[in-house]
């Protein structure tokens, strides 16, 4: 069926193809195929996105994370991420830069051809519709040497129990609306770490067991949430709302319990965050560092000199937790999340007070009765458990040397 599929889309493409000057290049080669397909009838845009589509079935067929193709750098081939590793699919037709060009444009509405020539990347969710059910995947298509490429990462359409993060019963009442009303948590990690998911599955947890409004600024959005016993609202920056920072200051006129933020990308979005965590509302966001102490001292590093006292105060005052994590291959090669909890204590919020953000990792270490774990803690329980190799869990620490002396001391003391 895929094979069939990209052979009548192939048909299509051809036809298409000959109609492009062979001296047009860069942008102007792409603005005429945006100009092209804009006369095309229905059936041949139906044609090219179905062969699409079809990539999009086999890439959940093969329990692959991210799809990728086009451009120079892809080869002709479609490149799968499956547990982790990202790799090509063989078994798939390769495709020429033409045939890409044409592909990707075919997905985006003729109004969003413009954002991308002006960008050079454009980011959007696509929402794959078949007897099975609903799938939705954050997509980005981007220019890669005078062409298009396009990363299509893979939504799951269940949110993972609240368990499975294995959080402190501490750690998981601050998360809770019921249990804590205010304050900021920040989720963080590297790009494609979980962050989302985590989110995901905190908003589903408060959906299902407190009563409040959520609202969800996010670009693109992801999981769609049903509202349960919250009120939940989506708004997806570029179409709802044109930035984080207006989505964070329009929600605050609208009733919210809960504001998420699906990034703090600059320093204005920051401030923002900060001053809605401080007017008294329960605010959830990402960020894309790997350790607390990091997402302290990005925090504190965004703000302007001048504002530095105010903004470390402000961020003791309504810091309640960080999560930051990895996604690790285990034994059996599927991922594992490896995680570091901070709790924002009273010896936490003094050190970010009085800018001795260093002392930090130590008190997380000293604090698990809290919750607290550092992220070489939990890595060395995986490896203890058995669930992720040694070389894994040293190659995936903050700090080796501490991963090392945690291993070393769990072997004495056994």
């Amino acid at each position: 069926m895929l094979d069939q599929r990209i052979k009548l889309a192939k048909q299509a493409l051809v036809g298409l193809i000959e109609q492009i000057p062979n001296n047009l290049t860069g942008i102007e080669r792409l603005n005429f195929i945006s100009q092209l397909l804009a006369r095309q009838p229905e059936d041949v845009h139906h044609q090219l996105r179905q062969a699409v589509e079809c990539l999009l079935v086999a890439m959940q067929s093969k329990e692959a994370s991210d799809l990728d193709f086009g451009s120079i750098g892809s080869n002709g081939m479609v490149w799968f991420r499956v547990y982790g590793s990202k790799s090509p699919v063989p078994e798939i037709d390769t495709l020429s830069l033409d045939e890409t060009d044409i592909l990707l444009l075919n997905l985006l509405a003729p109004k969003a051809h413009e954002e991308l020539w002006n960008n050079r990347q454009l980011e959007f969710s696509y929402e794959l519709i078949s007897p099975g059910g609903r799938q939705r995947f954050r997509s980005a298509v981007y220019l890669d040497l005078n062409h298009l490429a396009i990363n299509f990462r893979r939504i799951n359409p269940e949110v993972r129990p609240f368990q499975a993060l294995g959080l402190h019963r501490n750690v998981s009442r601050l998360l809770s609306l019921e249990f804590e009303s205010r304050g900021l948590i920040l989720i963080t990690g590297i790009t494609g770490s979980g962050k989302s998911t985590t989110l995901d599955t905190i908003i589903d947890a408060n959906n299902h067991h407190s009563d409040g409004h959520i609202v969800i600024i996010s670009d693109p959005l992801e999981y769609i949430h049903v509202s349960r016993k919250c009120l939940v609202r989506h708004r997806e920056v570029g179409r709802d709302v044109r930035s984080f920072k207006d989505g964070t200051i329009q929600a605050l006129r609208q009733d919210p319990d809960i504001i998420v933020i699906g990034e703090m990308r600059d320093p204005d979005t920051i401030a923002t965050v900060l001053e809605a965590a401080d007017s008294g509302h329960k605010v959830f966001a990402t960020l894309h560092t790997s350790s607390s102490v990091e997402s302290v001292d990005r925090i504190l590093g965004e703000s302007p000199p001048l504002e530095q006292m105010r903004i470390r105060e402000r961020l003791a005052n309504v810091l309640t937790c960080v999560i930051s994590q990895k996604l690790i291959p285990g034994r059996d090669r599927k991922l594992v999340l490896a995680k570091e909890v901070m709790v924002a204590n009273v010896s936490v919020r003094a050190a970010i007070r009085n800018n001795h953000t260093d002392e930090i990792y130590q008190i997380i270490q000293q604090c698990g009765s809290e919750g607290m774990i550092t992220m070489e803690q939990d890595l060395a329980r995986l490896f203890k458990s058995r669930i992720i190799s040694y070389d894994e869990a040293l190659n995936n620490a903050n700090n080796k040397k501490r991963f090392e002396d945690v291993v070393r001391y769990d072997r004495q003391s056994a």
